[in-house]
């Protein structure tokens, strides 16, 4: 007889897909137009984690930041032009540090060599958000990721600087942020825990971590201030592991760290700030497979924020420029 937290886990699981379904979104929606899209993408994805655990980073954090700027429609690989010199991709919180680019282009190569115009760009990056998720966990996180969405045609600056919650903000404005998308507490501190992979510029922290009193964890700080500048600029601003422990895996460590401090942002710090976000924290850390589980729902649940279906967008024949119409 399954249990109480099985039944629950099932029935949660049927909610998202229905919730996804309802938007038009579906798994294996490509299973007819384009049977081996999902395959390509792996494969694609493989190649380029296994030799850079980095990008795979790169592509779950692309995932974030395209679903939270005009929801998930591939409006933050788009280049800019003449017509749209400042798109997604330039604003602060997207350049220079957002990786991955490269690996949604050969998949794209490849997925319109075999089925074009079918596949949109933003289903390519959802994918690939969820095949580097499955690598970097050694293979442990699955996720059934919908699909069926459309690209987007607009791509701005200034929506990604008012959109993306920065790593200064505190837990107020964390729980805001993330409700702004339809996205609970819980599916903050989860998606948090992607923090437990890549790293981050020292400009991210050091004037809120480093520079004034904070409760970073004091070996961590010294460690941090030989390998970051004072005052990071363009011109000198290394990056470092974001997860000191294991940083090519994408595990429960960062809850670990959180409750350790030894975390690089005041966003990360600010999940102990609260008694609900605390209790989250410690579930993570200390029960096996929780947050795995966790991540997988929340994923999905991202992945259908502000997404347009049939008319409301296109299929991109180049990830990087709207079709000409």
């Amino acid at each position: 007889m399954a249990s109480a937290s099985l039944k629950l886990s099932i029935a949660l699981t049927w909610a998202l897909l229905l919730s996804s379904a309802c938007l038009g979104l579906e798994v294996g929606y490509y299973k007819k137009s384009c049977p081996r899209v999902e395959a390509i993408v792996r494969d694609e994805v493989k190649k380029f984690v296994y030799k850079n655990a980095g990008i795979g980073a790169g592509l779950i954090r692309m995932f974030f930041h395209d679903c939270f700027v005009q929801g998930c429609d591939g409006s933050v690989l788009l280049d800019p032009t003449s017509a749209n010199p400042q798109p997604e991709k330039l604003s602060p919180p997207n350049f220079p540090s957002l990786r991955g680019f490269e690996v949604i282009d050969a998949a794209k190569d490849v997925v319109e060599k075999a089925c074009p115009g079918v596949v949109s760009c933003a289903d390519i990056v959802a994918f690939a958000g969820r095949d580097a998720a499955y690598f970097l966990s050694r293979l442990t996180v699955k996720i059934n990721m919908p699909a069926g969405r459309r690209d987007g045609r607009i791509s701005n600056f200034t929506e990604a600087l008012a959109n993306l919650p920065p790593p200064f903000f505190n837990i107020t404005q964390l729980i805001a942020s993330f409700a702004a998308k339809g996205l609970d507490t819980e599916d903050m501190v989860v998606l948090s825990g992607a923090h437990t992979i890549g790293v981050s510029h020292c400009s991210s922290f050091v004037s809120d971590r480093l520079a004034v009193p904070s409760d970073i964890n004091a070996a961590l700080a010294s460690v941090l201030r030989r390998q970051c500048p004072a005052n990071p600029t363009p011109a000198n601003d290394p990056t470092v592991n974001q997860d000191v422990v294991t940083p090519n895996a994408l595990d429960n460590q960062y809850y670990k760290n959180v409750l350790a401090h030894k975390v690089l942002f005041t966003s990360d710090a600010a999940l102990l700030t609260t008694p609900a976000t605390t209790q989250m924290v410690l579930d993570n850390a200390n029960i096996r497979g929780l947050w795995e589980d966790k991540f997988k729902k929340s994923m999905v649940k991202m992945g259908a924020i502000g997404v347009k279906t049939e008319y409301q967008g296109e299929i991109r024949r180049n990830c990087r420029v709207v079709n000409r119409s």
